[in-house]
């Protein structure tokens, strides 16, 4: 859902929605739309908010692809609680299992396990 972007995108900037919503030019009623009804922005709208947060549109449409199916854009609190249960995980352990992942994407991409 683009408001999970939009979202993600404020956090990150360390500003509320409501702020940024100001400053780019739009109303809170616009992004609360966006939260109740997973609308996306328009095309000048998306312009905007690209420019405010300094990326590319095209990062505003490949960040809206890339969510889950749920549309929630998965951290690294919810990969662990679908790897482990939601058990205790230590940081050195959630490390290793990202670093036992990287090792088979690149074995994958040599073709050694095709």
């Amino acid at each position: 859902m683009f408001y999970d972007v939009y979202t993600n995108l404020c956090n990150q900037k360390g500003v509320s929605r409501s702020r940024a919503a100001a400053e780019i030019g739009l109303s809170n009623s616009t992004v609360t739309k966006w939260k109740k009804t997973g609308a996306i922005p328009s095309g000048e709208t998306l312009t905007k908010i690209a420019a405010y947060f300094n990326v590319s549109v095209d990062d505003l449409i490949k960040q809206e692809k890339d969510l889950t199916p749920s549309g929630k854009v998965l951290d690294d609190d919810d990969i662990k609680f679908a790897l482990f249960g939601g058990g205790p995980v230590t940081d050195a352990q959630f490390e290793e299992v990202k670093q036992f992942v990287r090792f088979i994407k690149e074995r994958d991409a040599h073709g050694k396990n095709k």
